[in-house]
């Protein structure tokens, strides 16, 4: 009598079934996890400079114009681009207070007359300090060769 031996076919195999659902989970886990910032929602760019940031002593007032030329005073967003609304929603953020600093952030590809109608609106409520935002330019960011 003639025994058989099926051991011959029992090959090994990668059963990549559960791989794929941990691996799906793992996906599943970070994207519900995921927080966002808040600034991200408005895509600005920039413009650049060298230098570095002065220190502030108290909280600057930040208006920010993003590419379309759309007015953000603080967290608020101004309904109409003209030097009136701009001045109607800088008087109700900042109050009398004149002599704070403002932090002018404008994206790159803004139009310049939203800029200086933003100047402009600063200028009649009697606004003196100014500082315009940029991002800081490769180049600073790189250490020089020295000779």
């Amino acid at each position: 009598m003639r025994i058989t031996d099926f051991r011959d076919d029992d090959v090994p195999e990668i059963n990549l079934v559960p791989l794929i659902d941990v691996m799906l989970c793992l996906l599943i886990f970070f994207v519900v996890t995921t927080t966002f910032d808040a600034r991200s929602v408005l895509k600005l760019q920039l413009p650049r400079a060298d230098g570095q940031p002065a220190a502030a002593e108290t909280q600057p007032l930040s208006i920010l114009i993003n590419a379309q030329g759309r007015y953000f005073v603080g967290d608020r967003e101004v309904l109409r681009t003209d030097v009136e609304s701009l001045k109607q929603a800088l008087r109700e953020v900042a109050g009398d207070d004149r002599k704070r600093v403002v932090l002018l952030r404008a994206d790159a590809r803004t139009p310049w007359q939203a800029v200086v109608t933003a100047y402009e609106a600063l200028g009649q409520l009697g606004f003196r300090t100014v500082a315009n935002a940029t991002a800081p330019s490769p180049a600073a960011s790189r250490p020089e060769a020295g000779p």
